[in-house]
């Protein structure tokens, strides 16, 4: 049975095993999560390119439902954690609300100024403020520097005060730890976001392995990572959500690295990411399915489901990943239009239902940042709903 609230809830528990933790959804489908190789059924909300709405009518269809998200769902903080409450700034920034019983207050800020949170665990660390790891419990952080990634998506100033056990630090303190914290083999696409906004292209560390850090280096360790499927039977080595975490971090980068050193060659890490970021285009092209659909497998392979939440997260991610990745003429293409078009369809047959907090503001958030880069921004905050 779903639970609803004052307005329409998201659950905090029901989580399956793979990375992501897309809670299945296969009576809404008709039936269980069968995956099938694609072609063998058509994935739910299927369209024809032909049927493609207009720009207009798929700009306002995208506000409909972003609003819809934004003002329509409800995360509590006496019921929800960070890690669901800390995806919704993800999608809409920092001013994303939270009930705090009868009260609507920012979220983000609420953490940051030292307020109970569950799952916001910060402490005092050897180089600045640790945010401290909790994976698999989809209550905290579930990968290194995660919060440090997603505050850097929206530009926080890394002057801006966090407050942990009662003492006043800044993000910069929570910056000066990842760095301090990098070493070979680390998960680091969420370090990655973090330090590749925060540090200019050429800054370089000495970090607790004793060794010399850069951000190419660190690009260069992301680009040579696994972006295994999150279903691959290897799911030591898979990569969160398909890969499609890595795959943003890395586009983030190198777009930094072009913001910040215009006209520079790309070369080392630089290239070698940027050709990790062109593989992943042309995979996700490659394994698109004829309702426009993204595969379920990601970059892997084609492969359709019948379940509504896969496709969520699966198309969700991985348009967000091309949002970052695409230029404005390559993001305008008919598959991408498809594909955004396809995912509408996935938010309008949800919107009554309880979904998992990972794969509904990913989602989002891949549909804000292609609405904002094809039709021009928006603030979601002063447009009804």
């Amino acid at each position: 049975m779903m639970t609803f609230m004052t307005r329409n809830a998201i659950t905090s528990g029901q989580f399956v095993a793979w990375a992501c933790g897309v809670c299945l959804l296969g009576a809404l489908a008709g039936c269980g999560s069968g995956e099938s190789e694609a072609g063998t059924r058509d994935a739910p909300g299927a369209a024809s390119a032909a049927s493609l709405p207009s720009d207009d009518d798929l700009r306002d269809r995208i506000d409909a439902l972003l609003l819809h998200t934004l003002h329509d769902r409800e995360l509590r903080l006496d019921t929800h954690a960070a890690w669901q409450i800390i995806h919704g700034v993800v999608a809409f920034g920092p001013k994303f609300p939270v009930m705090h019983g009868d009260e609507e207050v920012e979220a983000l800020d609420w953490a940051m100024s030292g307020k109970p949170m569950k799952g916001w665990t910060l402490r005092p660390g050897s180089n600045g403020v640790e945010t401290v790891l909790e994976p698999g419990t989809k209550t905290g952080q579930g990968h290194p520097d995660q919060w440090l990634g997603y505050i850097s998506l929206w530009g926080l100033p890394s002057s801006t005060p966090v407050v942990v056990n009662g003492q006043d630090f800044t993000v910069a303190d929570l910056i000066t730890q990842a760095m301090h914290d990098v070493y070979q083999g680390k998960e680091a696409t969420w370090t990655l976001l973090g330090l590749s906004e925060y540090l200019p292209p050429t800054q370089t560390w000495l970090a607790r392995d004793n060794s010399e850090w850069s951000l190419e280096r660190l690009v260069a360790m992301e680009a040579a990572a696994d972006v295994s499927d999150a279903h691959a039977a290897d799911h030591i080595n898979a990569a969160a959500c398909g890969g499609s975490h890595r795959l943003t971090g890395l586009a983030r980068a190198v777009n930094r690295y072009r913001e910040r050193a215009p006209g520079e060659p790309l070369t080392g890490g630089w290239a070698a990411a940027s050709d990790r970021i062109e593989w992943a285009i042309e995979q996700a092209r490659a394994n698109q399915l004829p309702s426009g659909a993204f595969s379920v497998r990601y970059f892997a392979r084609p492969a359709d489901s019948a379940d509504l939440a896969e496709h969520l997260g699966a198309t969700g991610h991985t348009l967000e990943f091309l949002s970052f990745a695409l230029d404005d003429e390559r993001l305008a293409e008919p598959w991408v239009t498809r594909a955004a078009n396809f995912l509408c369809g996935v938010f309008e047959k949800t919107k009554s239902i309880d979904l998992e907090c990972g794969a509904l503001y990913h989602a989002a958030h891949g549909l804000s940042l292609y609405r904002q880069r094809r039709f021009g921004k928006i603030d979601f905050f002063n447009s009804g709903g």
